[in-house]
């Protein structure tokens, strides 16, 4: 077994401990089996269109959520976890409509694990946000899922750019003029954001670094002699 294989078999032991926990956490019934719907997580996260939204950035978002909230930090814990499970479980680069499939397979999901309709609405509202990544002020929750998400932003130079490579992957089908434009116009929107982090370590620690990984990945996309403008 290669050391890539060991790698990924000991991702998928561990992201399928952590949905057990997870979910008995969220309240789900105990003689609900939460196994064949980490089964189905899993696999649609391993789907081979995935490039960039596969198992790794899942793994990657419930580690940034340790490290933005201790246990007893976020008003609701469980409902976050569940929603990074769920927040890229539908997910077709050439589709706009992702997150809200992805919504809804939480509503359909949750429910049958026996996990209450609150928990369940707060989920699938988390997964929703992720369309904008601009939760409103006080909204804890929004907040630790959306800096979760976004963490990849700030990686180093080299993280960042494998990042953006493999979402230029993800896009293969779309020609390099178009994908340009359409890349160009997330990276603007995401700068406009007033604040990219809301969490204070996110603020503290993420601000800058993703902020100039996107100002330079945006100047490479421009056309020659626009990138100075």
């Amino acid at each position: 077994m290669t050391s890539a294989m060991t790698s990924d078999t000991h991702r998928e032991q561990n992201l399928r401990a952590r949905w057990h926990a997870t979910t008995a956490a969220a309240g789900a019934a105990p003689d609900r089996d939460p196994a064949p719907y980490a089964d189905r997580l899993l696999t649609a996260w391993a789907e081979p269109q995935r490039k960039y939204h596969t198992t790794a950035h899942l793994a990657d978002v419930l580690a940034r959520i340790d490290v933005l909230a201790p246990d007893d930090a976020a008003a609701d814990r469980a409902a976050v976890e569940l929603a990074a499970w769920f927040h890229d479980a539908v997910y077709r680069p050439d589709r706009s409509e992702n997150e809200e499939r992805s919504a809804a397979l939480a509503e359909r999901a949750l429910p049958e694990l026996g996990i209450d309709g609150a928990r369940t609405a707060e989920v699938a509202r988390l997964v929703r946000l992720t369309v904008t990544h601009d939760p409103a002020p006080g909204d804890a929750n929004g907040e630790l899922l959306c800096d979760a998400d976004l963490g990849v932003l700030a990686g180093t130079t080299e993280e960042y750019a494998a990042y953006a490579a493999a979402v230029r992957s993800e896009y293969g089908f779309v020609p390099d003029e178009a994908f340009r434009a359409g890349r160009a116009a997330v990276l603007r929107q995401l700068l406009e954001l007033p604040r990219l982090f809301r969490t204070a370590y996110g603020a503290a620690h993420w601000e800058a670094p993703a902020r100039a990984n996107l100002t330079a990945e945006l100047a490479e996309l421009a056309e020659p002699g626009e990138a100075s403008a």
